[in-house]
């Protein structure tokens, strides 16, 4: 079983800046589309963007223009660059494999717990 590990996560002011890693084991990221999800106290768990093996993008809408994500198949980390933070991103972050039915997921690491204060 893959086992995914978030960090650098944290408390930053609106408008800051913050750049999350994810380190999986047990599994190599190429051949998988990868994704950051978040999960804010009260909701969902949500997409907030993905990246497949030729290291194309998507974004949710509320992120797109702030968030960057990326990944270096070789040291099996993704990272997600988030710039111009607003509270509404608050949020634990989780990474994983992507797929059409992520919302069955029953693999999920401990994720990193990202505070945007106003």
């Amino acid at each position: 079983q893959v086992q995914f590990v978030e960090s650098w996560g944290g408390l930053v002011q609106a408008g800051g800046s913050l750049r999350l890693s994810c380190s999986a084991s047990g599994s190599t990221f190429n051949v998988n589309t990868m994704a950051w999800y978040r999960q804010a106290p009260g909701k969902q768990r949500e997409l907030v963007a993905s990246i497949d093996s030729t290291s194309y993008t998507n974004y949710e809408d509320s992120v797109k223009g702030r968030f960057t994500i990326s990944r270096d198949n070789d040291q099996n980390t993704m990272y997600l660059q988030m710039n111009s933070l607003k509270p509404e991103d608050t949020a634990v972050y989780y990474c994983n494999r992507f797929s059409y039915n992520w919302r069955r997921y029953g693999n999920w690491g401990q994720g990193t717990q990202v505070t945007v204060s106003s």
